[in-house]
């Protein structure tokens, strides 16, 4: 499957980051074409599924609003998240390494079969908006 990836200095310390990747409902803030979130009871979780609810933007092959289940894969707190969108069958790893006591390193890999071109940009849009929301909240 074709792999797209993207690096990203977060202005936040990975503590923070991780509070606010904890919270599943925050997937939907962050990911492109996810507008809500369904966890189950166990958060994040390895082996946990949510309900993805996806946005009014219909992307190429799929229905505006369609559903699709994340299944929780791999849980490393602090530091690595692995889960996969069992519709798209897409795959994403978010690897977090702290850089100083006030800065995050976030990787995104994602994997998936029908990767084109204007998907190999999503990881670098996540990450990006990942970054403007933990400015946010820091803010607050």
């Amino acid at each position: 499957m074709p792999l797209a990836e993207a690096e990203l200095e977060l202005l936040a310390p990975v503590e923070d980051v991780w509070r606010f990747l904890a919270e599943p409902r925050h997937l939907a803030d962050w990911w492109p074409g996810i507008a809500a979130v369904d966890p189950d009871r166990r958060g994040l979780a390895a082996g946990a599924r949510w309900i993805a609810r996806g946005t009014g933007h219909a992307p190429l092959f799929r229905k505006a609003h369609a559903e699709d289940v994340i299944l929780i894969r791999e849980v490393d707190p602090f530091r690595r998240v692995h889960w996969h969108k069992v519709k798209e069958r897409l795959d994403a790893e978010l690897v977090l390494e702290p850089v100083g006591h006030d800065r995050t390193r976030a990787r995104l890999a994602v994997r998936a079969p029908l990767m084109v071109s204007f998907g190999r940009k999503l990881p670098r849009e996540a990450l990006s908006r990942l970054q403007a929301l933990i400015r946010t909240a820091e803010s607050l």
